[in-house]
């Protein structure tokens, strides 16, 4: 079993303070089967509940997980246990959760047909928006302490609507070229379809058992999900979600693959895959009457993440082999070159920028304290600037001098740096509040202001003046993660994720 650049994020283990002797997993099956499996499924696929399975708990330390069984959790239907379960039985289901089902769940397209549920109808709503924000300086902010998502009002920077989410939504939720539809992806496989205008669910629809992300054509005509649990892609309707076409991902040899991550490519009218298993990338026309038979490209190493050029015409990628990265030419299909990189540099959120007239690229590493700065037309790494601690996220906008970047997983995880563009130095450190984590930076549109999460059950949004530097408004909320503008997003913009 190969382990993902993303290896420090996974926390399987003993329970902190349990002994190290292996706890009964047949007891603790026995009480999962009695108090659990009724909102979380026999097999541990979810129900009513979300999915108990290793990939869907990955992110989630042992001790967490003990929590939400002893203590339930706020505003959602998980009660609380502890009361119930003696303190051995809660570390052994804890234990449980974190190992495989002895028998491998399964998910079939028809499995996918039959969950799928329109909860509204688009044809009756209004086609303007029915709030007075601006449409496209609107933010979703994904709110994971309690599993909800905010829209918030990016020039009051004020909540227009707070709904529940399925549980773990992650990998970015992605928009309608017009900005107003936006999707989102759980980590257990729901995809959901929210109306923008009328601030309304509409569609959702499970593609699967473990779910990386997802992405929306150019035209808006289509959604592509990329599954690790089955490993496969499922093409969905945008426009109500409905399943159109499933793909197994296998590679040439015969290899069946999980997806490491699927986005759109504008200029190109496709989508691109990169396969977590096989040393391929695939290419996916989303032109008319698509077939949607992937172009195969082959890679010199297996693909984990992977950002693009400006142009989009090459892929700079994660390269375990080569400790870094490579280039891959999409229109020519071959590898240009490899770039040593330390550590384990998180490429899908870097950011570009022009630097002396030619581009440059950013990377944060999740492994190493330090910022790797990329000549796309060398390829040469320029500049390895030390940080505090490992990072997650950089960001900035074509109307900022710096780039921001957390630094979420050092002990000054409280940290964010301020890096010159130009001079590629550390212009500031701000500690947003001192002792809780601050990360992922995002822009307003014309990059006035940003929003920076406070990470922590007690958090909060803070607006900066992106000049002065200055605190402008907080937005108590818990635990906040992302946040996406939407006319950062439809536009993509210089300086946030694609």
């Amino acid at each position: 079993m190969r382990i993902g650049w993303l290896a420090p994020l996974l926390w399987i283990g003993v329970v902190p303070g349990a002994t190290a002797a292996e706890p009964d997993l047949a007891l603790a099956e026995q009480t999962y089967q009695q108090h659990c499996q009724q909102c979380h499924g026999v097999n541990r696929i979810g129900a009513a509940g979300p999915a108990l399975l290793p990939q869907s708990l990955s992110r989630i330390k042992p001790d967490e997980i003990r929590q939400v069984i002893e203590n339930g959790r706020p505003a959602s239907q998980m009660a609380a246990f502890g009361a119930v379960l003696e303190p051995a039985q809660i570390d052994g289901l804890t234990h449980y959760l974190q190992r495989p089902p002895a028998v491998e769940p399964t998910w079939s397209e028809d499995d996918t047909r039959r969950s799928h549920h329109l909860l509204a109808d688009v044809a009756t709503l209004p086609d303007k928006p029915q709030h007075h924000a601006d449409p496209l300086n609107l933010f979703v902010v994904v709110e994971a302490g309690d599993h909800h998502v905010n829209i918030v009002d990016g020039d009051r920077f004020e909540v227009l609507a707070r709904f529940a989410s399925h549980f773990a939504v992650h990998g970015g939720p992605k928009f309608s070229p017009d900005g107003r539809f936006v999707y989102f992806a759980s980590r257990d496989g729901w995809i959901s379809l929210y109306d923008l205008h009328n601030l309304k669910l509409i569609a959702e629809v499970r593609a699967g058992l473990n779910t990386r992300n997802l992405a929306v054509s150019k035209d808006g005509r289509w959604v592509l999900v990329g599954n690790t649990l089955p490993g496969n892609l499922v093409v969905l309707d945008a426009r109500d979600l409905s399943p159109v076409k499933t793909l197994a991902t296998v590679g040439l040899d015969g290899q069946a693959s999980r997806v490491s991550a699927v986005y759109t490519a504008p200029p190109r009218n496709s989508f691109i895959v990169a396969l977590k298993d096989v040393k391929e990338v695939w290419e996916l026309s989303t032109g008319p009457n698509p077939d949607f038979v992937p172009r195969r490209i082959e890679a010199e190493d297996y693909l984990d993440d992977f950002s693009f050029s400006p142009d989009y015409r090459q892929l700079l990628a994660t390269s375990r082999k080569a400790q870094g990265g490579q280039v891959i030419d999409l229109d020519t299909g071959r590898v240009v070159t490899d770039i040593a990189l330390p550590g384990m540099p998180h490429l899908g959120s870097g950011t570009y920028w022009k630097r002396d007239g030619h581009w440059v690229f950013a990377t944060p590493n999740i492994s190493k304290g330090l910022i790797s700065v990329i000549d796309f037309d060398t390829w040469k790494v320029i500049k390895q600037i030390p940080t505090l601690g490992p990072g997650f996220f950089l960001r900035s906008h074509a109307n900022s001098r710096y780039a921001w970047t957390d630094v979420f997983f050092g002990p000054d995880n409280d940290a964010i740096h301020l890096i010159d563009k130009q001079t590629l130095e550390i212009a500031h450190t701000l500690r947003p509040v001192p002792g809780k984590t601050a990360a992922h930076v995002e822009f307003t549109r014309d990059g006035r202001y940003l929003l920076v999460s406070i990470w922590d059950t007690d958090g909060a949004l803070i607006v900066y003046d992106s000049n002065t530097l200055k605190e402008i408004k907080r937005l108590p909320m818990n635990k906040p993660s992302g946040k996406y503008n939407v006319g950062n997003k439809i536009e993509f913009a210089e300086g946030t994720s694609h």
